[in-house]
């Protein structure tokens, strides 16, 4: 498959993924859109890094598994998501399901407080668009960093609002990791929650690749 047809398929293959019923504020559940989806993943594995296909995966916070969904697609020996919501776990087995993927598989926990110490080490690549802290949990986003390079034996992808880089990337070097931006991003949130006035707002984040 060429690059680029292998990009429009990502692509095409997350615009299929089903999103959260009811997402849940405090959790900032918000699908990641499919067209960053596949730019990121198309990046760590097809036009840069070489960090899925045969590798094991870990995706953090994997939500409805848009990310998850395309590591298995770009033939990660195995995908796991972390999740701590079952709602949005029952949603993530039914985009594995629908896409037929035997190569991805999830955990329900709380990444921040119940990862054994026997997984420390155990992942190639973590993935994760982790919560960006606005809702009443200032600091999760790094809480979130902090135990993906605990995790990760080689490197961590995530997204971060630009806002924060300075902050980012002198807390990844306080954990002995070297932040790189790969890319600035723009992250066309659609009107989710109530409280939301516009049909949409586009928010400035930076695509990160760590490592240790």
């Amino acid at each position: 498959m060429f690059p680029c047809l292998k990009l429009k398929y990502l692509e095409e293959r997350l615009q299929c993924i089903s999103e959260f019923e009811k997402p849940k504020i405090l959790l900032e559940q918000y699908v990641t859109p499919s067209h960053l989806g596949s730019h990121m993943l198309y990046t760590i594995q097809v036009s840069q890094y070489g960090d899925i296909d045969g590798k094991l995966v870990a995706d953090l916070g994997s939500g409805c598994g848009a990310l998850s969904v395309g590591a298995g697609v770009l033939d990660a020996s195995l995908v796991i998501g972390f999740e701590i919501d079952s709602d949005a776990l029952d949603i993530f087995t039914e985009n594995i399901i629908d896409h037929e993927l035997t190569n991805v598989d999830a955990v329900q926990c709380d990444v921040l407080k119940h990862l054994p110490n026997r997984f420390d080490k155990t992942f190639d690549t973590v993935l994760m668009n982790p919560p960006f802290g606005t809702k009443h949990n200032a600091g999760i986003d790094m809480k979130f960093l902090e135990t993906a390079l605990r995790l990760s034996k080689n490197s961590v992808y995530s997204l971060h609002k630009t806002s924060t880089r300075n902050h980012v990337l002198k807390y990844a070097e306080s954990l002995g990791a070297k932040g790189e931006v790969l890319a600035e991003l723009h992250y066309d949130l659609p009107s989710t929650y109530k409280f939301h006035k516009k049909h949409s707002v586009d928010i400035e984040v930076d695509f990160y690749r760590f490592i240790i």
